[in-house]
């Protein structure tokens, strides 16, 4: 009667997710949330086709001021940078540079910090008290500044923007998982699946880890937020891409201080892409913590 027991859990792991799914739907602010996600997405991949113009590019710089730059006219739906260049292309690329960046920061993050809490709480003993005593250290430094410092020290390259944002979520992502393994490690179908002989590997892979990854995943939605915040801090800092042609949404802040009183807009806008895909996440992302969570559960 055990194995089946043990065998049935991934099983019902599926259910709930259908069921999460269903009462995620149902929520207006996850909604909202995935709307404003779906269109960031979209939006960042089509961008060449959203624009005929290149980013960077300064072709219209003789039109440019010491107290005046274009608005929206013809052929420019928001008008042009402090640059001269087209502020919609610049937006849109700079989406696209957001997304890339700041999902494959989350991915690695994310892969990385399984992997710690994985070994931590699957194995325990000597590897769990390694394992938690660096995701401490890592967890007392504040994450935009370790951000900062890896980024730093690796120079200015999308690469290491994307290292650096995900070292400051290792920890996490590890200390996450690893919590989840060890409130599954005492649960019945684990002891069962011991008690018939399973092997160790096929416990811990096959069904304690299935059943720990909900609030990873929920975390990793989280990050999002978080990432592409981090991405235009470390930009705004100085330390993003160094190829000036690239648009990203925090150089277009640092260009735009010195016009704020002619023309806020060029500040306005790129903040307002900023703050608004961050909420667009961390609305998905509460809502997922919600609908997993059992205490809520109706």
């Amino acid at each position: 009667m055990s194995a089946p027991t043990a065998a049935a859990v991934p099983a019902r792991a599926g259910g709930t997710w259908g069921v999460a799914l269903r009462r995620l739907l149902r929520r207006r602010s996850a909604v909202a949330g995935g709307v404003i996600v779906l269109l960031f997405t979209v939006i960042a991949l089509a961008a060449p086709l959203l624009t005929p113009y290149e980013p960077g590019s300064a072709e219209w710089a003789g039109r440019i001021t010491p107290s005046s730059v274009p608005g929206p006219g013809p052929g420019h739906l928001l008008g042009l940078d402090s640059f001269g260049s087209d502020l919609f292309t610049q937006l849109v690329y700079g989406a696209r540079q957001s997304l890339v960046i700041g999902v494959t920061a989350t991915g690695l993050g994310l892969l990385v910090g399984a992997l710690v809490g994985l070994l931590a709480g699957g194995l325990g003993g000597w590897v769990d008290t390694l394992a938690m005593r660096v995701t401490d250290v890592m967890l007392s430094i504040p994450a935009l500044l370790l951000a900062v410092s890896v980024a730093a020290v690796m120079g200015r390259s999308p690469v290491a923007v994307m290292i650096a944002i995900a070292a400051a979520q290792v920890p996490v992502f590890a200390r996450l998982l690893r919590g989840s393994m060890l409130a599954q490690r005492g649960l019945d179908y684990v002891v069962a699946a011991r008690s018939v002989g399973v092997p160790t590997s096929r416990i811990v892979f096959g069904q304690m880890l299935p059943n720990s990854v909900g609030p990873v995943i929920v975390q990793a939605t989280l990050v999002l937020a978080t990432a592409t915040i981090e991405v235009a801090a470390l930009s705004f800092l100085g330390l993003g891409q160094a190829d000036p042609t690239v648009a990203e949404w925090g150089r277009m802040l640092v260009k735009a201080q010195a016009r704020l009183e002619s023309a806020p807009h060029l500040a306005l806008l790129p903040g307002a892409c900023i703050a608004v895909t961050a909420l667009g996440f961390t609305l998905v992302g509460e809502a997922l913590r919600e609908v997993l969570d059992p205490k809520t559960t109706r």
